[in-house]
């Protein structure tokens, strides 16, 4: 299951004010099939179509800390 922090629930807004668009769908894609993954400290980072997401695994729950276009 994916959850979306508060923050990572308002970065969508943020993106938005600034002209950048990003689905749900697409944040929860890059996180199920990513072209790259990797680590940030002990934040795990995965890559897909131009998007960075930050996330952290907690048994079956995958939590988006934040994302944002590469």
């Amino acid at each position: 299951m994916i959850y979306f922090t508060a923050y990572a629930e308002k970065k969508f807004t943020i993106l938005n004010n600034h002209k950048v668009y990003f689905r749900k769908e697409e944040i929860e894609l890059a996180i199920t099939m990513p072209d790259k993954r990797g680590r940030l400290g002990q934040l795990l980072t995965c890559e897909k179509n131009n998007i960075k997401v930050v996330y952290q695994k907690e048994a079956n729950l995958k939590k988006v800390i934040t994302f944002y276009p590469i």
